[in-house]
């Protein structure tokens, strides 16, 4: 691999983050708004994705239950992407699109968040999972990019959509980590004030 190419990558990712910042600031401060609420309200948050959105998952409720950049009392998140015999017993009883909504169906409450991530928007069991936090009377703040997909046009307008405005997978997880920090940071601002750097 050349330099060049490399520098491709850097050069396409941070052109990417300043374009999307404008677009995204104000519905990642609404996703903050909603999971704060919840949290704020002895609530928790449920997450769930494929593959590199499933590590993301396993990222944020990490971020949430030790900690991001203070010390603070755990909070509550859950990624439902971490039990493989919860996994692998749904997906082979029952099929892999209910892999995360039977989850959601066992642990979702009325006032909880589900934190639903896809880059294409069209991942059928996180369309599942929203369709179950949804008859749950839970939130969603879903991450997608490649115009939305699916999930798009499935959350409510009580729901937050936070779209990537690029097509290439890679580029949309760089952009869903960053998004992943600015909400755990703007969470514990919103919870226990300061600018987190004491």
């Amino acid at each position: 691999m050349t330099n060049q190419r490399i520098l491709g990558h850097f050069h396409e990712s941070a052109e990417l983050k300043m374009q999307a910042a404008n677009q995204l600031a104000e519905p990642i401060a609404q996703a903050v708004e909603l999971m704060f609420m919840a949290l704020s309200n002895g609530n928790k948050i449920l997450a769930c994705g494929n593959g590199g959105s499933a590590a993301d998952c396993q990222h944020f409720a990490a971020e949430l239950v030790g900690r991001f950049e203070r010390e603070r009392l755990p909070l509550p998140a859950l990624a439902l992407t971490t039990d493989s015999s919860i996994l692998t017993a749904v997906g082979n009883d029952y099929g892999y699109r209910d892999i995360y909504a039977k989850q959601v169906q066992a642990f979702g409450q009325s006032g909880d968040v589900l934190l639903a991530i896809s880059t294409s928007g069209n991942s059928a069991n996180v369309i599942a999972a929203i369709e179950a936090a949804l008859e749950r009377d839970m939130r969603v703040v879903a991450l997608t990019g490649k115009g939305g997909g699916a999930i798009g046009k499935q959350i409510t307008d009580a729901d937050v959509h936070i779209c990537v405005p690029h097509d290439r997978t890679a580029r949309i997880q760089e952009v869903h980590l960053l998004t992943i920090h600015c909400l755990c940071d703007g969470i514990d601002v919103a919870l226990f004030g300061g600018d987190g750097n004491d």
